[in-house]
């Protein structure tokens, strides 16, 4: 099978289900963004693998990494194709949600904000929060126009705060000054 079809050379594509649409379409911004965080956290957990005291953290990006790929084909369906997926459950976001509190419990508490940077584990997991907020930010835009599942939405919301979080606890692993922002 040929990687290229030739259909859209002419800047249209299909979404699941069927419907063709300008690459332009809200929902293209929104699942291809999703796809450069799938990237860009393939890239901080390839940055990861090997240090045996990270391993659980892996499993956890392991574990997002699958979600990103549900997120971006419900973000990729049509009314059509959405009746074919299963939606995100809840239990996507308590899940976050606890990988969140349990790495919060080992870090000092800070009133500041956090200036990236440090090793280069933790600048990559301040990349993904970004890219997740620009996916956020598309995701909503394209739900708003077309309808989006509401558990991806949260979902989105909840990793970029998990981002955040790894990339303080990566600080305290790699044994990095943190560096607040005082203006």
């Amino acid at each position: 099978m040929k990687v290229y079809t030739k259909t859209g050379d002419r800047g249209q594509t299909s979404l699941i289900g069927g419907e063709r649409v300008p690459k332009s379409d809200e929902r293209v911004e929104a699942y291809g963004t999703v796809d450069e965080l799938t990237a860009f956290t393939a890239l901080l957990t390839d940055q990861l693998r090997g240090d045996a005291a990270l391993a659980p953290t892996v499993d956890d990006l392991n574990r997002i990494l699958s979600r990103l790929m549900t997120v971006e084909a419900l973000l990729a369906a049509d009314s059509e194709g959405r009746k074919r997926l299963s939606p995100l459950s809840g239990e996507a976001v308590a899940w976050l949600e606890g990988r969140i509190d349990a790495m919060q419990t080992q870090l000092p508490a800070i009133d500041k904000f956090t200036i990236p940077g440090g090793h280069p584990a933790v600048s990559w997991s301040h990349v993904c929060r970004t890219v997740c907020r620009r996916a956020e930010r598309a995701a909503l835009r394209a739900d708003a126009k077309y309808g989006a599942d509401p558990t991806a939405l949260v979902w989105l919301n909840r990793l970029s705060d998990y981002f955040y979080v790894l990339g303080r606890m990566l600080t305290v692993h790699f044994g990095v000054e943190e560096t607040l922002w005082i203006p």
